[in-house]
């Protein structure tokens, strides 16, 4: 196990006759187990209702420094577009002109320590000042300059994905520099006073059913508030592209492990199980999914922003306000980081984040920006 690393689980409300811890196995993962999905769901709504969160996603770069061979946006995708978006256009549409469902806005980027600078942290600043609206930010692994920057600006949840934890499953996919970094600084942001989500894909190339059950193992141990599990999706101009997708029956499986393990937990439905089953992204929400997102990005850049590849499906408000629905679910007029902030069972994280926070920032300096 990683330094970094609780060896406290965090400890979920108790709901008398839940099951809220159950073993991770195989079957539990390969097979399609509607008792599963059922008990899951049935575990969401006694935590949350039947509400679920939506949240807006600006995709403000697509520059990135890194190279991972699952993403589309790699630096070595010389085919790619790239562009940033400005603060104040980005400011204007998310101010004026967002769906009235959006209670919190994602802010989303490659590995671009620029944008962090010139857009998102004026961005950021301008979204405290002019709106309620709980900010995420999901940048990449910057420097705890760069997160301490945004998080006095105003951020207030950071989305830290893993991807996979076995160690040399992470560097033979090429994702950003080591396991234990990328943990080291899931700790640091928890110990900063961010609220942080993680995550994993399903079915990268390489990936064991021994992998994911690790993967699973090593986010409950995390001081998260929120976790995600996407289906491989390949990805033109990648590694990868010629790989088959990940599996949606053992994507939806997860979603409910990820529920019963975690009952607090924010977890979305993501676009990419909608890339891969038409009904994959409703059948989240009867999984335990908890969190939709409406895509704002502008429509002229939306295709150079390829997380998967560049023919996506865009969740826009009619789909997902649809997917809700479809779901027998209803939107939560509280919004995300209102609810973390309100609700003691986030503020019970390991205590241990302390001192991954000091190691994270003995290891780590400024100049790797």
């Amino acid at each position: 196990m990683s330094p970094f690393v609780s060896s406290r689980r965090y400890e979920a409300p108790v709901i008398p006759g839940q099951p809220w811890s159950i073993p991770v196995r195989a079957a539990t993962l390969d097979t399609t187990l509607p008792s599963l999905h059922e008990q899951a769901r049935a575990v969401r709504d006694e935590v949350f209702g039947r509400r679920v969160f939506v949240r807006g996603v600006v995709e403000v770069s697509s520059h990135c420094r890194e190279n991972c061979h699952y993403c589309a946006m790699r630096r070595d995708n010389h085919a790619l577009t790239r562009y940033r978006l400005a603060a104040d256009e980005l400011a204007e549409l998310i101010i004026h002109h967002r769906p009235a469902a959006i209670t919190d806005i994602d802010i989303q980027a490659g590995e671009d320590p620029v944008a962090v600078r010139e857009v998102v942290l004026p961005l950021v600043r301008e979204l405290r000042r002019r709106t309620q609206l709980g900010i995420t930010l999901c940048l990449g692994t910057l420097s705890p300059r760069e997160y301490d920057q945004l998080r006095a600006a105003g951020g207030d949840y950071y989305v830290m994905k893993i991807e996979t934890g076995d160690a040399d499953h992470y560097q033979l996919i090429g994702a950003p520099g080591t396991l234990a970094e990328r943990v080291a600084a899931i700790g640091y942001l928890a110990g900063q006073g961010w609220k942080v989500s993680s995550g994993l894909i399903v079915g990268l190339p390489g990936q064991t059913q021994a992998h994911v059950k690790q993967t699973l193992d090593l986010l409950a141990e995390l001081p998260l508030a929120g976790c995600s599990v996407s289906p491989f999706v390949a990805g033109g101009q990648t590694p990868y592209g010629a790989a088959p997708n990940g599996d949606i029956e053992q994507t939806l499986n997860c979603v409910a492990w990820m529920r019963l393990r975690a009952p607090h937990w924010i977890i979305p439905a993501v676009s990419a199980m909608r890339l891969v089953s038409e009904d994959g992204y409703v059948r989240a929400f009867n999984a335990g999914a908890n969190l939709a997102t409406i895509n704002l990005t502008p429509r002229a850049v939306r295709a150079d922003y390829p997380i998967y590849k560049r023919d996506r499906i865009i969740m826009d408000e009619e789909r997902v306000l649809s997917a809700i629905a479809g779901a027998g679910c209803k939107l939560s007029r509280v919004g995300m980081a209102e609810h973390l902030k309100n609700t003691l069972a986030t503020g019970r994280v390991s205590r241990s984040s302390e001192a991954a926070s000091r190691a994270f920032e003995a290891a780590h300096s400024d100049t790797r920006l």
